[in-house]
């Protein structure tokens, strides 16, 4: 294979410092137009964060009828819930505004975006960002905070960098999804839902041990969708639990490396999307 030349590398360089950029001022725009109505902000942000904290809120009355659940204890599932509601919640605040995506194909308002001296992606992922999404990160780092003061883990160095890399990483996955997902709508027009199966859905299923799903279903997200990775097999290692896959310990320090195969293969779809869409000519 050809090494890419100098002058290609310098042009993705610049393009993405430009989606960069286009996507910092985008999101500062809505950002000032939010906070324009503070109160408003207050009350839609404590909202986000009462509904997210009705999933909590159901795990705990589960636990006032049982003890364990696949094995583990309520601060263990906590500390699931927490790594996977940070990580996605951070996802939803960047880009969740990736799922719009189908309606503007629709409706053709895609093609003002197409016109604009800025990267599609860009501004796709910082329409309408909703700083109000901080509640569900609040949210799930208060669960995190809360477990790590009750669950017994022998804090060593390499469980307490594996910690942020976990959150960073599961970030990078999650993006990954709504990218893809959003790649697909340029195929399926009305495909939202289809989209949040994987993203919406695929938080609700890594808040439970993994030991409570068949193996079939444990590596599909570890082999197929690697949502595993988000905080399944790093929480194994810092809780010193074994993953019901058998798979070694040193699996847990790969996230990294799975988040960026994952951005770039939902980047890779991304382009396909976007040069087999077709202006609605209107």
């Amino acid at each position: 294979m050809a090494e890419r030349s100098p002058v290609a590398r310098t042009t993705r360089a610049a393009r993405t410092a430009e989606g960069l950029r286009a996507y910092r001022l985008i999101a500062a725009m809505w950002v000032r137009s939010t906070m324009a109505y503070r109160a408003s902000f207050a009350m839609t942000t404590f909202g986000n964060f009462a509904a997210t904290f009705l999933d909590f809120v159901a795990i705990m009355l589960m636990f006032s009828r049982v003890d364990a659940l696949g094995g583990y204890p309520l601060p263990e599932v906590a500390f699931l819930y927490g790594l996977s509601a940070v990580s996605f919640g951070l996802a939803d605040l960047m880009i969740g505004s990736m799922d719009r995506l189908g309606r503007r194909v629709r409706d053709g308002t895609l093609d003002t975006l197409l016109v604009r001296p800025a990267p599609v992606l860009a501004q796709v992922a910082a329409d309408r960002f909703a700083l109000r999404r901080l509640g569900r990160v609040t949210q799930g780092a208060l669960v995190l905070g809360w477990s790590l003061t009750r669950v017994d883990i022998d804090w060593t160095v390499d469980r307490l960098l594996l910690m942020p890399v976990a959150v960073v990483s599961g970030c990078g996955i999650f993006c990954a999804v709504f990218v893809a997902g959003a790649a697909f709508q340029f195929v399926a027009r009305d495909a939202s839902e289809v989209q949040n199966a994987f993203t919406y859905g695929g938080t609700t299923l890594l808040q439970y041990p993994p030991t409570v799903f068949a193996k079939e279903l444990v590596r599909g997200v570890t082999f197929v969708l690697p949502l595993a990775f988000v905080n399944w097999l790093p929480a194994t290692y810092v809780l010193g639990r074994p993953y019901p896959l058998g798979l070694p310990r040193w699996v847990a320090w790969t996230p990294p490396l799975v988040a960026a195969g994952c951005c770039a293969l939902a980047g890779l779809a991304w382009r396909a999307g976007l040069r087999s869409y077709r202006s609605t000519g209107s």
